[in-house]
């Protein structure tokens, strides 16, 4: 099986080729590969020693981040190899600070396996939440390179569980110790023979209450706000935002709005723009403006929205309108914010959570919504109870990084 698997890679490779021509996402996934080893030979001596983290994208980078600047304390001469599949995690985080060496990963086709090895020759290896590649992980284990999950999430439909996985389940001997989000991974786990895990929790907790650490100050965003109740949106996709601009338009008490969407293309945020009644301002358009006059603030630029979350009284958080559902809600909720979120997040467990417990609400339709942050607006004591609720969700569930520290 495996054999026909590394053959299916092969294929896969050459396929991918000839997508890039007509798809440029493909294309930056396919020639991003081309630079993988000359880079690992410029920057990684034979004599250095080397820790690599492998990250799916930029979510599973982020998730990671606390246990990449742990290790690095930990190990100061080491150096850090970071990859990358996609290019929506390369592409933002390439320029790290954090990494000596930030790469795509070839794919996994043996040929690949053993030069990447080769070339990285690691000491330690981490990978983040998933991405199982078997050739990866069975040359790994040939040479007993000690290799752990960390954020580990299993779930019963994945090939590991089924008939047909047993090369998959033979992969994952390769780790070290597995370093799981809850209970039913671990169970699952066990299920598989593999008693050398434990529940860690997830390191993205860990992540998001050291923000509270950081300068979190945007002179413009404290302009705009001058001290009104502000809803920010962040990541939203078109079906949220019809949703906001519906009642944007038709709401008249004393808020103002951030909106930060998912997609910055110029022809989309003008659209966006363009369907709002009330005076609204570009983040690329604000240098000379008197930011406190206007009541709508569209943010066409990324990596500040973690920073303008600090600014909020009410958080709405896009994607649980469409698959595979709602974006990350525990930025918001660090800052002790009520978190509104569409109907779609059965698949993150930290939002089935934070709306059990009242901190995060779940809405399906306009009038729902509508009613929803009406509520939030209206009453401080709501607003600031479901807030407290989600800081204290966060508080609860950090360290993690204490417990994979403690083992590797």
């Amino acid at each position: 099986m495996l054999f026909i698997y590394s053959i299916i890679i092969s294929i896969a490779g050459l396929l991918l080729q000839i997508i890039a021509l007509f798809v440029p996402k493909i294309n930056l996934f396919v020639a991003g590969r081309k630079e993988v080893f000359p880079t690992l030979k410029a920057k990684i001596k034979p004599t250095d020693q080397t820790i690599w983290f492998h990250a799916a994208s930029l979510g599973e980078y982020e998730q990671g981040l606390p246990v990449i600047e742990s290790i690095k304390e930990k190990y100061p001469t080491h150096k850090i190899i970071i990859s990358f599949f996609s290019p929506s995690g390369y592409e933002v985080r390439k320029n790290n600070t954090l990494a000596d060496a930030t790469v795509y990963l070839p794919l996994d086709s043996k040929k690949n396996v053993s030069r990447f090895i080769q070339l990285v020759h690691p000491e330690i290896v981490f990978f983040i939440k998933y991405e199982f590649w078997p050739n990866y992980l069975n040359e790994l284990k040939s040479q007993n390179i000690p290799t752990y999950l960390i954020s580990g999430i299993f779930r019963e439909k994945q090939a590991f569980f089924k008939w047909y996985g047993g090369f998959y389940r033979k992969a994952l001997d390769a780790f070290t110790y597995f370093f799981v989000q809850n209970e039913n991974s671990l169970q699952l786990l066990h299920q598989l023979g593999k008693e050398n895990a434990i529940v860690s929790g997830d390191t993205r907790f860990d992540r998001v209450a050291s923000i509270l650490e950081r300068d979190n100050t945007l002179d413009f965003i404290a302009e705009f706000k001058n001290g009104t109740t502000t809803i920010v949106a962040g990541s939203t996709w078109h079906k949220d935002e019809e949703l906001l601009i519906e009642f944007i338009n038709s709401n008249s008490t004393d808020t103002k709005y951030i909106i930060a969407p998912h997609n910055i293309k110029q022809d989309q945020i003008q659209q966006l723009k363009n369907s709002c009644t009330k005076k609204v301002v570009l983040y690329s358009e604000k240098e000379g403006k008197n930011l406190k006059d206007y009541d709508v603030f569209i943010i066409d630029t990324i990596g500040i929205l973690t920073k303008i979350y600090s600014y909020a009284d009410i958080a709405y958080v896009g994607g649980g309108f469409g698959n595979p559902g709602v974006h990350n809600i525990l930025e918001p909720a660090t800052f002790g914010i009520p978190i509104v979120i569409g109907p779609n997040y059965s698949h993150f467990a930290e939002a089935i959570e934070l709306v059990q417990i009242g901190g995060c609400i779940s809405v399906n339709n306009p009038e729902n919504f509508q009613a929803i942050l009406n509520e939030l607006i209206s009453d401080s004591l709501v607003q600031k109870s479901k807030g407290s609720l989600s800081a204290q969700f966060v508080q609860k569930n950090k360290g993690a990084v204490a417990k994979i520290m403690s083992t590797v």
